[in-house]
């Protein structure tokens, strides 16, 4: 069977961290415009932002601050990566709606991924309307 034909199969463990990594970027802009805020009136009020007390490089809020934003830039382009091939590989979105999905994702990023990991990664059972198996009343002869 060709590797384009394979199934996606995530376990529950894989979907928990595939939706950490999804909500991460919304996370991280509120972290960084709190931070921001922050840096801006611990400036105003002249409290140092160099833990050493040196004038070579940037401070190191700075730098750390670049490593967590080109790390979550970093993880948001793997996340769109993931959502478009789990698009194309799987039967749970109607192939009417994959090239509408994968414009979705595309153009709507971080806003767009939590939806489809909602409707279409979570879900357990697939599809989510199959109704649930009742039990028969007796006088029904059908064979179970």
């Amino acid at each position: 069977m060709p590797l384009y034909e394979v199934e996606l199969t995530l376990s529950r463990p894989i979907k928990v961290l595939i939706g950490a990594l999804t909500i991460w970027p919304i996370v991280y802009v509120f972290f960084f415009v709190g931070f921001i805020a922050l840096s801006i009136f611990a400036i105003s009020d002249g409290v140092s932002t160099r833990l050493p007390a040196t004038n070579d490089g940037p401070p190191i809020w700075f730098a750390v601050l670049m490593v967590l934003h080109l790390g979550t830039m970093a993880i948001g382009l793997a996340v769109m990566a993931f959502y478009i091939v789990y698009l194309f590989k799987t039967d749970r979105v109607e192939e009417g709606r994959k090239a509408l999905w994968a414009v979705v994702l595309f153009m709507g990023g971080p806003i767009a991924q939590p939806i489809f990991f909602w409707l279409y990664i979570w879900p357990e059972r697939w599809p989510a309307t199959e109704p649930p198996s009742l039990p028969r009343p007796v006088s029904d002869p059908r064979p179970m």
